[in-house]
């Protein structure tokens, strides 16, 4: 721990993104789409050609496997000793923030799949801001007693902060 009154540098504790369960159709979609290009090349009824097969196969994955891919990796949520940061965004890149110093109520909601899974979906809520809402967080668990843990980390050293520099306005 750093010595009162001087500011702790952040550090890493996780990086993660939402559970990929939710690209198992693109995943059985493109294994089909490989399948029945396989199958039909070369054997397309008259009036076909293999560019056409070869073309609706290629939109088919486009749309259908490496767009939903690119949506989910473009969503982010990353832990610091500070705060909890969501990014999102395929071009124009969009981040949300929580701080832990200010605290924040953490509301952990798992459906039936998500519990088969060992997810869930996080919101934190600190009252004043709109609440940041992580979706399908997996190992939802682990991911919130390390956020109980920093909220409370992150008060004690205000109020420690506070003690030494003399203010006794700040409650614990």
């Amino acid at each position: 721990m750093p010595p009162p009154g001087t500011p702790s540098e952040e550090l890493l504790i996780a990086r993660f993104r939402s559970h990929a369960r939710r690209l198992f159709w693109s995943a059985v979609v493109l294994i089909a789409t490989f399948g029945a290009t396989a199958y039909f090349y070369g054997n397309l009824p008259a009036g076909l050609e293999n560019w056409m097969l070869l073309a609706a196969a290629g939109a088919l994955v486009a749309l259908a496997v490496v767009l939903p891919f690119v949506i989910w990796y473009s969503r982010s949520t990353t832990v610091t000793t500070r705060r909890v940061i969501a990014h999102h965004g395929i071009g124009a890149r969009r981040r949300q923030e929580m701080s832990h110093a200010r605290g924040y109520t953490i509301a952990v909601r798992r459906g039936p799949l998500q519990r088969l899974w060992g997810s869930g979906t996080i919101t934190l809520s600190n009252g004043v801001d709109s609440p940041l809402r992580l979706p399908n967080v997996p190992n939802v668990t682990l991911v919130h007693e390390t956020l109980a843990d920093q909220i409370e980390v992150g008060q004690i050293l205000a109020h420690r902060d506070a003690q030494s520099s003399g203010d006794e306005s700040v409650p614990l």
